[in-house]
This record gives C-alpha cells, sequence and structure tokens, in this order.
C-alpha cells in the first residue's frame, strides 16, 4: 500500500494572509433583545384594529374625552389636571394615534397576505375546474361520436321490419310459384 501524503492545514495566520477574505468575529450582544412571535403580535394588532373599528370604541373614547373636559371644567380648581386648551388631552390622542396606525397597517398587510393565499387557492381550484370541464367536454364529445356509430332501438326495428317484408315477400312468391314436385307429375 502506498503512503497518503497529507497535505499541512494552513495555521491561523496563514489562512487570513489573504485581504480579500473576511475575518471571523463573534460578537456577543451587551443586550439580549426581547424574543417576540410575530404571528401573536399580529393577532394582537388585528385585534386592536377590529376593536377601533367598531362603534363600541367610538363610544368609549367619546365617553373619556367628554368626562375629561367635564372634569377639567367644572372640578374644583386644585383638582383639575389638565386646563382649557388640553394639551394633556392633545397629548394623550396622539399618542394612541401613534401607536393605532401602525397597528391597523400591520393588521392590513396581515389581511392582504391572507387574501393573497385565498386568490392564490381559488386561482387553483379554478384552473383545476377548467381542467376537469375540458376533459368532461373531450369525453361526451366522444360519447357522442361512439354513439352515432351504434344502431339505435328505431334503426335496428326499421331493419328488421325490412327484412321482415323481405322475408314474407319471398314465402308469397314461393307460394305462388308451382312447386318442383308438381312440375314433374304433370310432365309424366
Amino acid at each position: 500500500m502506498a503512503e497518503r501524503q497529507r497535505t499541512p492545514r494552513p495555521s491561523g495566520s496563514e489562512r487570513r494572509a489573504r485581504l480579500d477574505t473576511p475575518t471571523e468575529v463573534k460578537r456577543r450582544p451587551l443586550v439580549k433583545r426581547p424574543r417576540f412571535d410575530a404571528d401573536d403580535f399580529g393577532v394582537f394588532a388585528e385585534q386592536f384594529a377590529r376593536f377601533m373599528g367598531t362603534a363600541s370604541f367610538l363610544l368609549w373614547m367619546t365617553l373619556v374625552v367628554g368626562v375629561w373636559i367635564v372634569w377639567n371644567l367644572l372640578a374644583p380648581q386644585s383638582w383639575r389636571f389638565d386646563s382649557y386648551p388640553y394639551i394633556f388631552l392633545t397629548l394623550i390622542l396622539s399618542l394612541q394615534a401613534s401607536y393605532a396606525a401602525p397597528l391597523i397597517l400591520l393588521a392590513q398587510n396581515r389581511q392582504e397576505q391572507r387574501d393573497k393565499v385565498v386568490a392564490e387557492q381559488d386561482r387553483q381550484a379554478n384552473a383545476r375546474a377548467h381542467a376537469d370541464m375540458e376533459f368532461l367536454a373531450r369525453e361526451v364529445a366522444s360519447l357522442r361520436m361512439a354513439v352515432g356509430e351504434v344502431a339505435t332501438r328505431d334503426f335496428v326495428r326499421s331493419e328488421l321490419r325490412s327484412l321482415l317484408a323481405e322475408i314474407e315477400d319471398s314465402r308469397a312468391s314461393a307460394a305462388e310459384a308451382p312447386s318442383d314436385s308438381e312440375e314433374d307429375g304433370t310432365a309424366t
């Protein structure tokens, strides 16, 4: 047996000798980022968007804003927390809108993806139905051609009637013509 010669592997410094090869650097993050399930967050966004589109949300929002304004108008001065321009109310409503808009967009994007999947499934079902219809149309056409070649009941009846008429004609002509035995008897 011939001995195999091994080529020595280059050491770390020799491997990095090429300048066009990036170095491998593994960095550990200083702070671990929280992990969340995108589907769970998407479901939350859809539920939130659905709730914001209901009449009950509008009624509750109107009730809260109304109570806020009435409280800050009629409560004693020491109990008021947001005076007339209602800057804090404006801030709260802006904050609510700044969170609601992306959540609604996320819900719309998820709905769009679902619609694409449903549309693709519908397209595939339509293609299968179209192929089935074409197959059935070809089968019906071939059956029509085969039935055209098969004798129908009316055709068979008419043929039998014509054969029966021919048989009756041949019997009638045989009865009218003298038989061979009678001809032999007259000749004697």
